[in-house]
């Protein structure tokens, strides 16, 4: 592993923790994932090759564990794992407040939302009869939710339960109420619709919980008024009378005093 050459424990840190997709292998573990499989569901860009070889660094440094399970390896966040729960957090939290939110320019994929609906259900909150909620999202091929009280999963296919509820909508409105940048009303504006009976359309959105961090508001920046520029005639006869030359040159020196990069 390459190295910082600093004795700073942050470096040192992000030495087995700042590489491509690990951070996100450990939020996966988090979220409850334990299997090579759930993990790369919830981040279906890597590659299997990559997964493995990141989770073969974490168990070496201590971060994950590994034990063979009745359906094969099973990988599980140590004490020094769970820790990093606090940092997730915390870059989850900072990007919520200070990153643009803009779903429609977004590059998103579907199934690592679909993963997070499955882990948010509120189990206690469903209708007693086990249901399928049939979501056709952005033309693609439609996916069946199983929502029972003792397992919820996603299908290509019905299981075979009542199919009473459909929703439709866009993958860049469905994301931006689930991650909190708008509400379940908004979102419907946006073009989102549910059929189906009416008690169970308006109770779908109390399902689920949502995104962690979907309570964490945007910070609104507004940047101050730039002063006028001023003119030639109100600058201190004294700058340009002693020739300095960027009291000489107002176009350059006063026409953009902030200039934004």
């Amino acid at each position: 592993m390459a190295t910082y050459g600093q004795f700073c424990s942050m470096a040192r840190a992000h030495e087995v923790l700042g590489g491509r997709w690990t951070l996100l292998i450990v939020r996966e573990l988090l979220g409850g994932a334990t299997r090579f499989n759930d993990i790369r569901r919830g981040i279906p860009r890597i590659s299997r090759t990559v997964l493995s070889e990141r989770l073969q660094a974490l168990v070496l440094e201590g971060v994950v564990s590994r034990a063979d399970g009745p359906r094969g390896p099973e990988y599980r966040l140590t004490q020094a794992g769970e820790e990093l729960g606090a940092l997730v957090g915390a870059l989850a939290t900072w990007g919520q407040r200070w990153l643009p939110r803009r779903t429609d320019q977004e590059d998103i994929d579907l199934e690592p939302l679909l993963e997070g609906m499955r882990r948010g259900v509120r189990s206690e909150a469903l209708p007693r009869e086990p249901l399928v909620v049939r979501l056709d999202i952005d033309g693609r091929g439609p996916r069946f939710m199983l929502l029972k009280a003792t397992e919820v999963s996603f299908c290509t296919q019905n299981p075979g339960f009542p199919e009473p509820l459909r929703v439709k909508a866009s993958l860049a409105c469905l994301v931006a109420w689930w991650r909190g940048d708008i509400g379940f009303i908004e979102a419907q504006r946006a073009g989102l619709s549910i059929e189906g009976p009416r008690a169970l359309a308006r109770a779908f959105p109390g399902w689920f919980h949502r995104y962690p961090f979907a309570g964490v508001k945007p910070v609104r920046i507004t940047y101050p008024t730039p002063p006028a520029p001023r003119s030639i005639g109100e600058l201190p006869r004294h700058s340009v009378a002693q020739g300095d030359p960027d009291d000489r040159s107002p176009a350059h020196s006063l026409s953009e005093p902030h200039r934004r990069r």
